[in-house]
C-alpha cells in the first residue's frame, strides 16, 4: 500500500460507552490534520491498551504481551499496524510484520503497536469516511479544573488519599485485577489534575 495511502494517527483517548453494553470508545487523531476516527473496541482491548499506556507493568505477561514477547523471540518485528478497510459497521486493520501482512482486529492490532512503539495508521478511505472534525481545539486537555478557594484546606486530605489510591493500586496490579486497577487510576488522575 502506497505511504501516501494511509494517515499516521495516535491515541487520543478512551472513554466507556455506555450505549455500547459495556464497550469503550478508542479515539485515534490524526497526527497533522483535525480529523478524529472512534471505534468501539471490547473492554478486554481498551483494558490492555490503557494498561500499556499508563506504564502499568502486570506480574505475568497479558495476552497482547505474550503476542509480542512470542514475535520477537521468532526474530520477527512489526513496522506498523493499519485499519484499512470498513465494511458493514466493522473495522479491519492489518499488522505488517517483516512486509508480511497479517489481518487482525483494529483493537488487537493498536494494544500490539503501543506495546512495540510502532506507528497506527489508517487508510485515508476509512478516514473519509468514519472520521469526524473535532469543533473543541482544546480537546486533549479534558482533565478537572480546580478551583482555587479551599486548595490548602483540603491538600492534606487529598495527599492522604492519593497514597491510599496508589497503595490499592499497586494491591490491585498484584492481584491482576487490571479493571480495578483502571478505575483506581482514573481516580487518582483526577486527584492529581486538583493538585495542580
Amino acid at each position: 500500500m502506497a505511504q501516501e495511502d494511509k494517515i499516521q494517527v495516535d491515541i487520543l483517548g478512551l472513554s466507556s460507552s455506555p450505549s455500547s453494553g459495556g464497550a469503550y470508545a478508542l479515539i485515534l487523531k490524526e497526527v497533522n490534520g483535525p480529523r478524529r476516527l472512534p471505534i468501539i473496541i471490547g473492554a478486554f482491548e481498551a483494558q490492555s491498551i490503557a494498561i500499556e499506556m499508563e506504564g502499568i507493568k502486570p506480574p505475568r505477561p497479558l495476552t497482547h504481551d505474550l503476542l509480542r514477547n512470542v514475535i520477537q523471540q521468532l526474530g520477527a518485528e512489526v513496522l506498523d499496524v493499519c485499519i484499512n478497510d470498513l465494511r458493514e459497521g466493522t473495522f479491519y486493520a492489518r499488522i505488517n510484520l517483516d512486509n508480511q501482512e497479517i489481518d487482525s482486529r483494529p483493537s488487537d492490532a493498536i494494544a500490539l503497536a503501543v506495546r512495540c512503539g510502532v506507528p497506527i495508521y489508517v487508510t485515508e478511505k476509512v478516514m473519509a469516511e468514519a472520521s469526524f472534525v473535532s469543533e473543541d481545539e482544546d480537546e486533549e486537555e479534558i482533565l478537572p479544573q480546580a478551583t482555587k478557594e479551599g486548595e490548602k484546606e483540603t491538600q492534606k486530605s487529598q495527599l492522604s488519599r492519593l497514597e491510599q489510591l496508589e497503595k490499592q493500586l499497586a494491591e490491585a496490579i498484584a492481584k491482576e485485577d487490571y479493571e480495578k486497577a483502571a478505575k483506581i487510576r482514573d481516580e487518582i488522575k483526577k486527584l492529581k489534575a486538583k493538585n495542580t
